[in-house]
């Protein structure tokens, strides 16, 4: 039997707690294991064909060639275009490769920005990889995926056109790393056409899994060179976008830059001209070719008024070019940079800073409570509270400045990228003081957000600096629109102590009046009439059997009450699992009544939260109906019963709600047992089990 979704998010939550997921122990994407399969490929002295990513039009993907070409393309091993290929020859470079026809301008500014920081390129490109003796035509590549690092297998089967390679190539014909590293990560995005158009952002963070920093370069901060000067120091990869232009299309401009492209950042140099210190940026187009043609660039008089050890930086037309701070951003939108550790933004190796990051997820009617303009269902949304210690030695005298960093990140529900439509989505932070429990409604009606994402956007992630000060924030992601449904990352980056824990446990203030309407006298009623009506029911020995009950719950106690034919003879069963003490398959007058009045009980729970009136609970309604029961759940948990027990509709039928909380209170005893240190006999866990699985 395959493993459950549920059981399948549980083991891979205990995977990545015993380090399953890291640079050291990547999982396996697509569950395929490089070492298993190059030993099998040797064995049999074949070389190696995957089919997870088969070198046919179906990698290639829709709407990159026409017709004609695609009918020309014929996959190629390296030894078939080159009589003696090699992964690396003399070293990584940005200058190995131009790009092909796909547009992923994106993808290949950032590798040259990794050409830069050779650790992690070893960890992007394991290096020991060759044409050797034990080649068998398989390779293997790694990247930071929404969570987690995968390891990525292919075979070196590369697409081309009468013998060319026609996405990226390489200047010397007989090194291959660039089109193998782009065939991995185009077997991460689904094909060759979804890596069209993208952000140097999204690459830089799967070639680090680190923390993802964007200035927007209309408001750059004071000391940006300075900055850059330390990521650049600090072994951080940095890129940059020029604007879109009118249209989609990358048009080349009169002063040599590219709209709508991506640029790498390659180097920050200060230098002296005509007694004036200049402050000069580097950019590399991934076109390897086309430069800028302004101030400072390869023709520029300018560089004759500068010293001749500082000319020398100037070379030929290779993509590559210099221009001043205020002309990069004067023409260049946005700069990313994406590095292990922002200790470089505080200019001093004092100040360490602390990484934390959380997966959680939005479900429409439960968690997913959209934005502050949903004021009545914002509180459903996840909560994270942040508890933020005093800064400490040379970090306190500096406690003015930005020191904590949020990211929010969505995960993906399609294997396509270019099938993914990203949501809109931000984050607020309140401060708070000594309060427990989710914050309900009425915090958000009255507390005004400290700090928050400038706005919405439907991007992969966004990301905001804040300066604040000690003490307990609560950080709420959210989409815009209320009722969608995701996954997401949030990651908090400070340089202070913080203690981050998740925040969904049971509100204790808006469901008090609820609870408070229930009483043992309302529920209970005269369990000796309770007694009579059962054996007016039973058999001889005074039981009744589940088809018995069945009966008794449909058409005598619940008449009327039920919407869709009433109690299936499964659920029945459960129940009598469920009260059954002496296992005998059939329950007692006693545990008759035990179970008649929790039923009215939670009969009573169900209509007076079902303020729509339609006989049904929506999402939002079971929130409150179970709060009432005085059951504690995290928000993980309630989206779980939600998509257990709801209907296509979303909402939940009163037995269909009765047999939910009737199985959450076993599972709690169960639970409670154990942590007291009790023991189930084997008899009594296999009753458990079917009671609360069946």
């Amino acid at each position: 039997m395959p493993t459950s979704g549920v059981c399948m998010s549980i083991i891979n939550a205990r995977h990545k707690k015993n380090g399953y997921g890291s640079t050291t122990n990547p999982e396996r994407f697509l569950n395929q294991d490089f070492q298993q399969l190059k030993q099998y490929c040797a064995g049999r002295n074949v070389r190696y064909i995957d089919d997870m990513f088969p070198p046919d039009r179906r990698s290639i993907g829709k709407d990159l060639l026409n017709p004609s070409q695609m009918s020309q393309v014929e996959w190629l091993r390296p030894g078939k275009m080159s009589s003696n290929p090699s992964l690396i020859v003399d070293g990584v470079s940005r200058f190995d490769f131009g790009q092909g026809i796909v547009g992923n301008c994106w993808f290949l500014a950032s590798i040259g920005a990794l050409t830069f920081q050779k650790h992690i390129l070893g960890q992007v490109v394991p290096l020991e990889q060759n044409f050797d003796e034990e080649y068998s035509g398989i390779f293997h590549f790694r990247f930071w995926r929404f969570g987690r690092w995968v390891d990525v297998v292919i075979d070196d089967k590369l697409p081309t056109i009468n013998g060319r390679l026609i996405f990226v190539h390489s200047n010397d014909p007989n090194e291959f790393w660039p089109a193998l590293l782009e065939k991995a990560y185009a077997k991460v995005c689904g094909s060759y056409s979804d890596m069209n158009a993208g952000t140097p952002a999204e690459a830089l963070v799967d070639f680090t899994g680190g923390v993802h920093i964007c200035i927007e370069l209309s408001k750059p901060p004071p000391n940006l060179w300075e900055l850059m000067y330390r990521a650049g120091k600090s072994k951080s990869l940095m890129g940059c976008g020029t604007p879109q232009g009118d249209t989609s299309a990358n048009t080349v401009l009169p002063n040599g830059l590219v709209q709508g492209h991506a640029y790498a950042v390659t180097g920050v140099k200060q230098l002296k001209s005509r007694g004036q210190n200049v402050s000069l940026v580097r950019l590399w187009n991934p076109w390897g070719q086309g430069e800028w043609k302004g101030d400072w660039s390869d023709k520029s008089p300018l560089w004759k008024t500068v010293s001749p050890e500082d000319s020398q930086i100037v070379v030929g037309d290779d993509g590559e070019f210099w221009m001043t701070m205020e002309d990069f951003c004067n023409f260049y939108s946005d700069l990313d940079i994406c590095c292990l550790c922002p200790d470089f933004l505080d200019g001093s190796s004092s100040c360490h800073w602390k990484t934390s990051s959380y997966e959680g997820r939005w479900v429409a009617g439960t968690t997913a409570g959209g934005c502050m303009n949903n004021i009545d269902s914002f509180w459903t949304n996840p909560q994270y509270r942040v508890n933020i210690d005093q800064l400490l030695n040379e970090c306190g005298s500096k406690q003015g400045d930005k020191n904590m960093l949020v990211s929010l990140m969505q995960k993906p529900d399609k294997r396509n990228r270019r099938l993914v439509q990203n949501l809109h989505i931000g984050f607020s932070v309140f401060e708070f003081k000594a309060q427990k429990g989710k914050f309900p409604a009425s915090f958000f009606s009255t507390h005004m957000a400290v700090a928050q994402s400038k706005t919405y956007m439907n991007a992969r992630e966004v990301m905001e600096f804040f300066t604040l000060k000690p003490g307990e924030y609560l950080i709420v992601p959210s989409t815009f629109n209320a009722n969608e449904t995701a996954s997401f990352i949030v990651t908090i980056v400070s340089k202070s102590e913080t203690h981050v824990h998740e925040n969904s446990g049971r509100h204790n203030h808006d469901h008090d009046e609820v609870e408070a309407q229930f009483s043992p006298t309302e529920i209970g009623g005269d369990d000796d009439n309770k007694r009579e009506f059962f054996r007016q029911f039973s058999d001889k020995y005074e039981e009744v059997d589940a088809e018995q009950l069945q009966n008794i719950l449909n058409e005598k106690i619940l008449q009327g009450d039920l919407k869709s034919g009433g109690f299936t003879i499964d659920a029945c069963r459960s129940m009598v699992a469920l009260l059954d003490s002496s296992i005998t398959g059939k329950l007692n007058g006693d545990e008759f009544v035990r179970l008649w009045n929790k039923i009215l009980k939670y009969k009573e729970i169900f209509f007076l939260t079902d303020v729509s009136k339609t006989g049904t609970l929506s999402l939002r309604e079971l929130r409150n109906a179970f709060m009432a029961t005085g059951k504690k759940a995290s928000d993980d948990v309630l989206d779980l019963l939600a998509l257990r027990y709801g209907a296509s509709s979303g909402h939940i039928t009163l037995e269909n709600f009765i047999s939910l909380i009737l199985r959450f209170d076993c599972m709690s005893r169960v639970f409670k047992q154990l942590s007291d240190g009790m023991t189930l006999t084997l008899r009594q866990s296999e009753w458990m089990y079917i009671s609360m699985y069946t």
